[in-house]
């Protein structure tokens, strides 16, 4: 899709909010349809012919669900369908694993699914779910997200809300949920994802918008399909109701991210995603020796490299090899510590790789495994030296090579420093093969090469290298 100056905006300053641990999410029923669940007008088709009236002509849909309760003096039917609907097993969508990737704390949803938490899971994160009172006092050890289920979880269907006498007593019975609402709607940026107009939940949603606060908000909002044989004038006036709820949507600081069809939305994400990404930095070597560097410039130029990056308000990942973890280590130190006002430890992830094998694993399969989750935290890695020895002799290292692979396999930003030889050297051969891994920043490959140079000094090398890093951002 093509990227407007407006959704560039809310790019941007969406991913702002992310580095500074500011967004969450509100989930609509439409984020769980491509992974098979029901929407509501599919939930209730039958409820709606049990009553002698047509689905499509309704637009009221919690008060059809009021109806049959009249009608049938109970909710027992209504309970059984969200059991019937959303007990079956389904994978979450692409956008719920993008999402669940994001450093997003923080989620609300009117879904009775369980894809959400799911999807953390399977991003190997701690999900602290809250769908009943009782719940929101208690706080799961180590929690990642907390993921609230407003109107209740498939887990217990019998407590869901359902129909409009509830809708209508929620902020008396459900008091603390709209409180926490309140508070985190004053202090997170909102995403919107999965609402149509068409969605019941909107309207009850939107009503617990009224706040104090200014804070902007987001909702993605596909546009009308148009239908070439469908009168014009009901065409007209289809655009123009949307006109009219897209604007009100800005009366409750909510501001529209129009798309023309809802994969649209899954390109934003991945682009949201791939732009905080190059906001990491992993940073690969070992070294037994230095090379022309000389043990005491090369851990100059570590630290004063990963120092820079720091203060360029990047964090950095790093497995702590020998000879250049210490190095990167104190470099980053060094620049928070200095800062501490502006600059957090949270911008150093060291990750020393196990020793021993698991249970359950090998130590290849575990460092294996441990290389793709680590890489997969950045979307920029940079390579150094990378040597060690097997035995009396120094050979190139392998895991160095390996972990190169694994970020171009994994579409991440390669910068080769290959004069500090080693495997640094052998993987500038490598991309130098394959330019078009470079293909929406063929700059980088003039800075690759320059960073060849042998001859090239250790502060110019971090000169070349900061510049890079920040114009990526552009």
């Amino acid at each position: 899709m093509k990227i407007t100056g407006e959704i560039n905006s809310f790019i941007r300053d969406f991913v702002k909010d992310l580095s500074d641990n500011n967004a969450a999410i509100f989930a609509g029923a439409g984020l769980s349809k491509s992974s098979g669940y029901v929407n509501w007008k599919e939930l209730l088709t039958d409820i709606a012919e049990e009553l002698e009236l047509k689905i499509d002509l309704e637009s009221d849909l919690i008060s059809l669900a009021q109806y049959h309760v009249n009608k049938t003096k109970g909710s027992a039917k209504l309970t059984r369908k969200i059991v019937e609907e959303f007990s079956h097993q389904a994978e979450p969508s692409e956008n719920h694993k993008i999402l669940a990737r994001l450093p997003i704390r923080t989620y609300w949803t009117t879904n009775y699914d369980s894809l959400i938490e799911n999807s953390l899971k399977q991003a190997y994160k701690v999900a602290d779910v809250k769908h009943k009172l009782t719940q929101l006092n208690i706080t799961r050890p180590k929690r990642d997200a907390v993921v609230y289920k407003m109107h209740g979880c498939v887990s217990d269907p019998a407590s869901a809300i359902l129909y409009k006498h509830q809708y209508e007593t929620y902020y008396r019975d459900h008091a603390p949920f709209v409180t926490a609402l309140s508070g985190d709607l004053v202090s997170k940026t909102f995403l919107f994802i999965g609402f149509s107009f068409s969605d019941p939940n909107l309207d009850y949603v939107l009503s617990r918008l009224h706040t104090s606060t200014i804070k902007t908000h987001y909702c993605f909002v596909k546009r009308e399909d148009i239908d070439p044989e469908e009168d014009p004038e009901i065409q007209q006036y289809k655009r123009r109701k949307q006109e009219f709820r897209v604007e009100d949507l800005r009366r409750y600081g909510i501001q529209p991210i129009l798309v023309d069809k809802y994969s649209d939305i899954t390109d934003i994400l991945k682009e949201i995603e791939r732009r905080y990404l190059k906001r990491t930095i992993f940073i690969s070597g070992s070294a037994e020796v230095y090379g022309g560097f000389g043990k005491e410039s090369a851990l100059k130029f570590i630290h004063t490299l990963t120092s820079e990056l720091v203060l360029k308000d990047r964090r950095i990942v790093n497995g702590f090899g020998w000879g250049v973890g210490s190095a990167v280590i104190n470099g980053a130190l060094d620049a928070i510590y200095q800062h501490p006002e502006k600059y957090s430890e949270d911008q150093l992830v060291m990750r020393p790789f196990p020793q021993f094998a698991s249970s359950s694993q090998d130590l290849k399969a575990l460092w294996e495994e441990y290389r793709q989750r680590m890489i997969g935290l950045a979307g920029v890695s940079i390579f150094i030296f990378g040597n060690k020895l097997e035995g009396e002799n120094l050979i190139i290292a392998g895991g160095v090579i390996r972990e190169a692979e694994i970020a171009i396999e994994q579409g991440r930003i390669v910068i080769p420093i290959a004069a500090t030889g080693f495997a640094a050297e052998e993987i500038y051969k490598l991309v130098k093969a394959r330019p078009e891994l470079y293909e929406p920043h063929k700059w980088l490959l003039t800075v690759i090469d320059e960073l060849a140079d042998p001859g090239l000094e250790w502060p110019e090398i971090v000169k070349k290298i900061a510049e890079a890093i920040v114009k990526l951002d552009r």
